[in-house]
């Protein structure tokens, strides 16, 4: 068995044709998952009204969260290590951050909440303009 694995080793080795074959076939393979990402990445996924009212919570809930003491950075260091995890996830079985621009939003609206503070009614409601206008 190792005699057959040496065997095959030598014909694929750097040097080999079939080598540089490879990784050109390779190289194009990512090359067009690499577009096809993108192309679907930047047609990003229309946001549902339910998840618009979810994320509105979120955002009161952040507020709340201020106000209760929590530090920007810890809220938004968790925030960040959360999206992290969904995202490890099939973008079928997400919540909200399906997509990069969902993540780019609510980490946006998120900050607000510590940056420009306001009642938690007041960042839900504004956050939901804007999520029902994308």
């Amino acid at each position: 068995m190792s005699h057959n694995w040496y065997y095959v080793k030598s014909m694929i080795g750097p040097h080999s044709g079939l080598h540089r074959a490879g990784k050109r076939r390779i190289g194009l393979a990512l090359l067009v998952l690499a577009t096809l990402a993108g192309a679907s990445q930047a047609a990003g996924h229309a946001l549902s009204p339910q998840e618009c009212l979810e994320g509105g919570d979120f955002i009161a809930h952040a507020a709340q969260s201020r106000d209760n003491g929590m530090a920007r950075a810890t809220f938004l260091d968790n925030l960040v290590a959360d999206i992290r995890l969904i995202q490890a996830f099939p973008a079928e079985l997400r919540w909200f951050v399906v997509d990069p621009e969902d993540a780019v939003f609510l980490h946006g609206e998120a900050s607000k909440v510590f940056d420009a503070p306001q009642l938690p009614e007041v960042h839900r409601a504004q956050f939901l303009s804007l999520c029902f206008d994308r």
